[in-house]
């Protein structure tokens, strides 16, 4: 196995609706913000870690492949791999090849060096340069309130306020992809893209919240995304 080449994918992720990625911090402060998002501690504005794109197109591939059940909810990988469908194999190792998935002490040699290292970094995504200096200066995240309202009575209950980045923010978008034996693993990335795009980012997006467009500067990945949406609308 020789590595061939390292392709850079670059470009940005436009929010359409507002966007919660929690920062875990427990501590409250006072006239703070039950759920605030993660930011950059230096110059605090928000951003997208990779581990969240990474996590969420590696659930959203394994879901589509059938192998939640099989791998009983955890990441896929070489444990699992003699459970998987006959039909759905090549598949299951494309994902490996992509994502990783370290490999038992009995895993056979020749699999291991069949999938090979991962091949996708995935980059932490700062707010975009440019779409910073041309916005106007309003502030980089809102508080959205919400509650749970008694379905007797009618009255709103339990209120919360969660911050979220605004819908129109956008975000550099950046990650490399190791190119071995000039093997061509594009499509199921281009899947991958495609199932965040139609499910989102963050938390919850069962409300609304988290729906992004990716926009590739290459142009070719760019059509081919683009196409992929337009089969899954028809």
């Amino acid at each position: 196995m020789k590595l061939t080449d390292i392709k850079k994918i670059t470009g940005t992720i436009e929010l359409i609706t507002g966007l919660h990625i929690g920062s875990g911090d427990t501590e409250m402060h006072i006239g703070g913000t039950d759920n605030p998002v993660i930011k950059n501690p230096i110059n605090n504005e928000p951003y997208i870690p990779g581990s969240s794109l990474k996590g969420k197109m590696r659930s959203l591939l394994e879901w589509e492949l059938g192998l939640v059940g099989i791998c009983e909810g955890k990441p896929l990988s070489f444990a699992h791999l003699d459970k998987v469908d006959a039909a759905d194999l090549e598949d299951a190792k494309t994902l490996l090849k992509l994502f990783g998935g370290a490999p038992m002490p009995k895993t056979p040699t020749e699999l291991i060096t069949e999938v090979g290292p991962t091949r996708l970094s995935f980059w932490d995504c700062g707010m975009d340069p440019e779409w910073l200096k041309s916005r106007d200066k309003n502030l980089l995240t809102e508080i959205k309130m919400e509650n749970t309202i008694d379905r007797i009575k009618g009255t709103a209950e339990n209120p919360r306020n969660t911050e979220r980045v605004p819908a129109g923010s956008m975000f550099s978008f950046a990650l490399s992809m190791r190119i071995h034996d000039d093997e061509n693993l594009e499509d199921m990335l281009i899947n991958g893209l495609k199932l965040i795009q139609l499910t989102g980012l963050g938390g919850s997006g069962s409300r609304g919240y988290g729906k992004v467009a990716f926009h590739l500067k290459d142009p070719d990945l760019q059509k081919k995304l683009d196409v992929s949406l337009e089969e899954q609308a028809a």
